[in-house]
């Protein structure tokens, strides 16, 4: 049995600046899956991928929020440019990320930097981390997501 590990809490701003808790998903599964920067062609892939798999996701219990160090103007725009239909929080200062070991060096084609990592963590509804993502390929990160959730279900009712 691995240890559970409780989800860091959280109280941050959506593109609408709508404040979004930890606590406000509890009884539910939460997807929070963090990415480096708005608009880029990586992330813009990834969000796109959870847009359109959010709502089979959501039949499965569970709500898709991104999270990026980037503000709520520029969540704003990515989010209505790309038609997201899910939270991007606004983590200013990495704080969150931080908290969920989401930040780190990164070494984009040698050109090495500190900021947000792409990494997703799938929290079940107690509060508690069931799988975290480390490494993300975008491609099809969002069925994987998915799939994770089908067989935690699955487990859970057996």
């Amino acid at each position: 049995m691995h240890s559970v590990e409780k989800a860091p809490a959280f109280n941050l701003p959506d593109q609408h600046g709508t404040q979004h808790t930890l606590e406000q998903y509890h009884g539910g599964w939460l997807v929070l899956y963090f990415y480096p920067k708005d608009d880029t062609p990586g992330c813009t892939k990834e969000a796109c991928n959870f847009r359109d798999a959010s709502s089979s996701l959501k039949k499965l219990g569970a709500t898709v929020i991104g999270v990026s160090a980037d503000d709520v103007d520029s969540h704003g725009q990515f989010a209505t440019k790309y038609s997201l239909n899910f939270p991007l929080l606004a983590d200013a200062g990495a704080e969150l990320a931080k908290a969920f070991g989401a930040y780190g060096t990164k070494n984009f084609y040698g050109k090495v930097s500190e900021g947000v990592m792409r990494q997703t963590f799938l929290i079940d509804p107690n509060g508690e981390i069931l799988k975290a993502w480390k490494k993300v390929s975008v491609d099809d990160h969002a069925q994987e997501v998915e799939t994770a959730l089908k067989t935690a279900l699955e487990a859970g009712s057996a």
